[in-house]
């Protein structure tokens, strides 16, 4: 056979003589009739001159004709397999043996080494040689899985065996590379499919993923992943990713459900698939038979049909004649529009559908969930946490499939745990390690940290502005795993793991970027694939029903938001204008500095409904559309999803004019009246026939009410065009008021030029050197229409013909002169601009107007005169050729602050006197600002007291000095009251309005003052009944000389008792009460006395006044009859009246109104009675 030669030879014939040469060298099989492999004299040689030829030629050069050749030459299944196998049975401590059977592996590992090239990376030698690499390494994988003589997976993990027991300190780069090189080989394994052009037939056992799995488990290749996984980031640091692939070409595209399902409930599965198929084909059949064909079908059948503008269209076929739906079904199926496709971009790699299924054996099903659940409890947070922590300080080893495989399998961990937890729970499979792990989350607990969360956040951010959907995708489906096992962890029985999902849903509600991107990405969705649909669709329905839970549990929940700020930016200096120094070169720099965009984060309320709305746009309307219209192979519960988000839409929101749209209506009839609609045995069809029918209603009723709607079904509607048709009129937009800034002022100790100085440095500071221009222009026209005013005013003036003297003539005042804005960027400046508002100030100008108006007027006030004008005009320009230096390195803007809103309230008593009190306004002005007038007695006029001399009392009267003194404390007492009154006003803290410490305090010490008064009532009703009946003696012959007395000298002698009981007692309330007698007598007389008072002061709802004045009356009578010594008590008593009602009569003004009744039921009522 003559090889090809020149342009049509795939390979060029000098490199394949090359390579079959050193591999007829490597060895082959011997002479002998066993038949067994031989090595070649220089096997280890040939084996590293392969591999050098594949470095240098393939590699380096970007070719695969060395590949090619030693494909074509069958060098894997003849002569590495057959080397390993004979390492194998030689025995471990051959050490030439051992390096030829790791030479061996090291051209395995680039020989599985999957192929993955772009279109922009393909050349004419790789669309050459690719289909039959791809062939040839399909091949290599039967091979590898099926090899009789010697497990040749288990082979590879033994070469690595005495560096993997090496202490991580002992171990070489070499230990490291042989580890390595295990794991790629394993990965390649679990990697290589077959070709999407392979045909059906090439589907053997053996390349699917079950026989995969099924070797791994009989070669303990599981086993081995395990350790490598629980000892990342302790015996092992750079293996990890390669794990991690590994792991990613083993369970993706794998049915969580159906792993952790037990053989029972597989079969029922197997029947409900089975049954579901059935009505299907039911389906098909019913519909098939109404347009069934018949006897006559043998005839041909051809119509026209008549469109609107008189032209005619054809259609063949009988079944066209049975309506005229059919007829236009049939023409629209005939129509052809070669629609322009758009440039998709294409993946970088052909293996990363991670949404296609893949079935399992139930063989490979039980291998498979073993050791997922042994990963899970031994070796998945060490793993995830390290690799984690390699992608975010982005170590070399880490590559773009990385971050994705790292958030896919995160996802797929995470279901499994939380299937495995509900099986648990049912009590129908799987279970947790222990018992006392059955409802904790602890395994997963490395992914479930705000670290992931900002990882994740990252990385689906980076997604979306990249347009990398499929990495978009793995993110999506990782997030919506996350927030589904915070939800069953906050329906744990364990409280820990109820706190953590609390907390973990406050982080992920708390931040409202986190809101936006679930809105970008629902609305992103424009043909990236059935898998982009389902996560984006699916991670809307989680988040939208779990923040509306979480919001109505906690009503004051808020949210950060957070935008960019820019400040205003620099003038433009005019081109070729040179600096002066570097100061100013500095000063540049540090405007352009303050240009850049900060973040400012704000925290304001979070509203549902608000964010809500951000979902009713006919971008996610259309998304939902488009996953609706695979109703016939959606499951239960995505077309619950979509059922749910349509009706949100429609009845929550009450915006059922965005489904109103002619595509959507007929997709809604197609869905429950065919042909090939929902089957009507299905559990979703009920559902959707109910909200079908209830927007049909709708639909019917806007109809009516709205004509415009039939034109509107035809387009895609805006949020105004909604507004309309749901409400008849358009939406009213407020325009925001702008509101002016917080006013400034220099600090105090600056005279007025110093002052304008210190805010031109600011303006200056800004770089706002065109606003003080404009000011200064301002100014120098000002000075001139002034001075010029002043002149002719002067003129005329001395012009006028007046007979008073010409100094004693005033001028007339000067008009006022608005200060007109050049722009509008000025116009708007006087308004935001607190520095210019503050300049304006200071040079004079007045503000006229609202402040938070934007045409508010600004004028030059008549009282300006040109020589004022001229001042702050040199003023300006003194500061900007020289600008000022402050003290102690301050800056301008250290001089400057906010002016308060109001200025301190001021108590009435806040001067500087010495009591506190404003004597030169007057005692009036003092009487009810402080607290409001309050309740005092009434201004009728009184009954004159009946009033007693008392001649036994040896007590002399009061000098006027003493009263004085009296007189000057009770003023002093009444000062301290008021004063405490209007520092209640003022200086009031809102924790004094409930403080039970206080007045717990109170009623304590009212306690103990009733108990007080109550037993020196006891004690001096005690000793005064052991003296009465010489007392009543003594005081009868008294009493008698008293009235003579009374009546010869007019009255004094009442003067001179009441003068005796003034000066026996105190002022003080508790020193009133210290004599029985006085107080007993006084009470009734009280009650007796002032009984019209009471009915003036007293509510007529309070009979227990009443009640306590007819008690007192009562014990009165019964105590005068029951023995002289109570008699004697009671004259004894009602003498003292006079001196009570004398010192009462002193106090009315500091007593309360009703004071008198509540001390009678404080002394004779039991104090619990209060």
């Amino acid at each position: 056979m003559e090889l090809d030669s020149g342009e049509n030879a795939p390979v060029d014939p000098e490199v394949r003589a090359y390579i079959y040469s050193l591999v007829s060298a490597l060895g082959g099989t011997g002479a002998s009739g066993d038949g067994r492999y031989v090595l070649g004299d220089d096997a280890l040689a040939c084996l590293k001159d392969i591999k050098r030829w594949i470095k240098l030629y393939d590699e380096r050069l970007n070719r695969l004709d060395v590949a090619r050749c030693l494909g074509e030459s069958n060098l894997v299944r003849g002569d590495l397999l057959e080397i390993l196998a004979l390492w194998t049975e030689s025995g471990l401590d051959d050490r030439l043996m051992s390096k030829i059977a790791l030479a061996s592996l090291e051209l395995l590992v680039p020989l599985t080494w999957p192929i993955e090239k772009n279109d922009q990376q393909m050349t004419r030698n790789h669309h050459r040689h690719m289909p039959y690499l791809q062939a040839a390494q399909t091949m290599y994988k039967r091979s590898i899985l099926t090899y009789d003589a010697t497990p040749i997976l288990r082979a590879a993990v033994r070469l690595g065996l005495p560096s993997i027991a090496l202490d991580p300190s002992e171990r070489t780069g070499r230990d490291e590379g042989i580890i390595k090189i295990i794991l790629y080989f394993l990965r390649n394994v679990a990697m290589i499919a077959l070709p999407p052009w392979a045909s059906d037939e090439d589907d053997e056992d053996n390349l699917t993923r079950s026989a995969t799995i099924e070797a791994f488990h009989v070669q303990d290749i599981f086993q081995f992943l395990m350790t490598i996984g629980a000892g990342i980031g302790e015996e092992f640091n750079t293996q990890d990713v390669v794990v991690l692939e590994v792991l990613f070409h083993i369970l993706k595209g794998v049915d969580i459900e159906k792993l952790f399902m037990n053989d029972i409930q597989v079969e029922a599965s197997k029947d409900n698939e089975l049954r579901t198929l059935l009505e299907k084909e039911a389906g098909m059949r019913r519909d098939y038979a109404r347009n069934a064909p018949t006897r006559h079908n043998r005839f041909g059948t051809m119509i026209w049909i008549k469109r609107d503008d008189n032209r005619v269209s054809t259609v063949s076929g009988q079944d066209v004649l049975l309506n005229n739906q059919k007829s236009l079904a049939k023409i629209d199926d005939s129509k052809q529009w070669k629609r322009p496709k758009p440039r998709v971009k294409e993946p970088a790699t052909t293996q990363i559908d991670m949404d296609m299924p893949t079935p399992l054996t139930p063989c490979a099903t039980r291998h498979l969930r073993a050791f997922v659940e042994d990963f899970l409890d031994s070796a998945f947070n060490p793993l995830f946490s390290h690799v984690r922590k390699a992608i975010e300080r982005e170590a070399d080893r880490i590559v773009e499939a990385h971050r994705r495989q790292f958030f896919y399998l995160v996802g797929w961990f995470l279901q499994a745990e939380r299937v495995r937890h509900r099986q648990a729970r049912e009590g129908k499979g799987a279970s947790p390690a222990s018992e006392e792990d059955a409802d904790t989350y602890a395994v997963i607990a490395s992914v479930l940290t705000q670290e992931t969360f900002i990882a994740l956040n990252r990385f689906m951010q980076e997604s979306i502005d990249q347009k990398e959907w499929q990495d978009l995708t793995a993110g999506m489906r990782c997030f919506t795993q996350i927030l589904l096992t915070v939800q069953e962890m906050s329906e744990s029985s364990l409280e820990d793991d109820q706190t953590i999902a609390e907390n973990i849903l406050n982080r992920i509600f708390y931040e409202e970027t986190t809101h936006d991107r679930m809105v970008i990405v629902i609305r992103s969705y424009a043909n990236q694939g059935l898998g982009y649909l389902d996560a984006c669709t699916e991670l809307a329905h989680v988040y939208l029903r779990m923040l509306e839970h979480y919001s109505k549990q906690n009503m004051e929940m808020q949210v950060r938001s957070r935008r960019r700020a820019r400040r205003k930016k620099n003038a433009v200096i005019a081109a070729g204008e040179e600096m002066k120094d570097a100061a100013e070169d500095e000063a540049v720099a540090d405007a352009e500095d303050m240009a850049h965009a900060q973040r400012v984060s704000s925290e304001r309320k979070f509203d549902f409904h608000r964010f809500a709305g951000k979902f009713m746009t006919q971008a996610c309307v259309d998304t939902f559309v488009a996953l609706a219209r695979c109703y016939a192979d959606l499951t239960p519960e995505q077309l619950k999803r979509a059922h749910r988000f349509f009706y949100r839409v429609a009845f929550k929101m009450e915006m059922s004019v965005m489904l109103m749209r002619v595509d959507i209506v007929a997709l809604f009839y197609k869905m429950i009246k065919g042909p090939q609609g929902l089957v009507h045995n299905s559990p979703a069809f009920g559902e959707w026939d109910e909200i079908i029918r209830q927007i049909f209603k709708r639909l019917a009723r806007k109809m009516a009410d709205r004509p415009s709607l039939v034109v509107e079904m035809l387009f895609s509607k805006i949020n105004a065009t909604v507004h309309f048709l749901e409400h008849g009129r358009d939406k009213e937009v407020t325009a925001r008021i702008p509101r002016a800034p917080a006013e400034l002022e220099v600090k105090p100790g600056f005279d007025l030029q110093e002052q304008i100085g210190i805010v031109v440095s600011i303006l200056l500071n800004l770089g706002q050197q065109d606003t003080l221009e404009w000011i200064e222009d301002v100014l120098k026209g000002a000075i001139i229409e002034r001075q010029a005013w002043e002149v002719q005013a002067m003129a005329l003036q001395s012009n006028q013909e007046d007979p008073r003297p010409r100094e004693n003539l005033a001028p007339p005042p000067a008009p006022s002169m608005v200060v007109k804005p050049d722009n509008e960027a000025r116009r708007l400046a006087i308004l935001k601009n607190n520095k210019l508002r503050l300049l304006m100030t200071l040079v004079g100008f007045q503000q006229l107007g609202v402040d938070d108006e934007v045409r508010t007027m600004w004028t030059i006030p008549s009282f300006l005169t040109s020589i004022g004008l001229r001042g702050s005009l040199a003023a300006i320009e003194a500061a900007r050729s020289s600008p000022p230096v402050f003290d102690d390195d301050k800056s301008a803007e250290d001089l400057i602050r906010r002016k308060s809103a109001a200025p301190r309230r001021r108590a009435a008593f806040d001067d500087d006197s010495d009591d506190g009190i404003d004597h030169d306004e007057g005692e009036a002005d003092f009487m009810f600002p402080a607290g409001g007038p309050t309740f005092r007695k009434a201004d009728a006029v009184k009954k004159p007291k009946k009033r007693r001399n008392r001649d036994d009392d040896d007590t002399e009267p009061m000098t006027d000095a003493q009263r004085e003194a009296r007189a000057e404390a009770r003023r002093e007492a009444d000062l301290e009251r008021r004063r405490k009154i209007k520092s209640a006003l003022y200086i009031h803290d809102s924790d004094d309005e409930d403080d039970e410490e206080r007045d717990q305090q109170f009623f304590r010490q009212e306690e103990k003052r009733r108990e007080k008064q109550q037993q020196q009532v006891l004690s001096t009703l005690a000793s005064r009944a052991s003296t009465g009946a010489l007392q009543a003696e003594k005081s009868g012959q008294k009493m008698d000389g008293s009235r003579k007395r009374k009546s010869g000298h007019d009255g004094r002698g009442g003067r001179k008792s009441r003068r005796v009981a003034q000066s026996s007692l105190s002022d003080d309330e508790n020193s009133i009460m210290t004599s029985a007698e006085s107080s007993i007598h006084a009470l009734s007389e009280s009650a007796e006395s002032t009984e019209e008072e009471e009915k003036l002061e007293t509510p007529p709802s309070s009979p227990r006044l009443v009640s306590s004045q007819d008690e007192l009356r009562e014990r009165a009578r019964s105590m005068s009859v029951r023995s002289p010594a109570a008699t004697s008590v009671t004259k004894l008593v009602r003498h003292d009246e006079h001196v009570v009602d004398s010192n009462m009569d002193d106090e009315d003004d500091d007593a309360p109104v009703a004071m008198s009744s509540r001390r009678a039921r404080g002394i004779l009522i039991d104090s619990d009675s209060e």
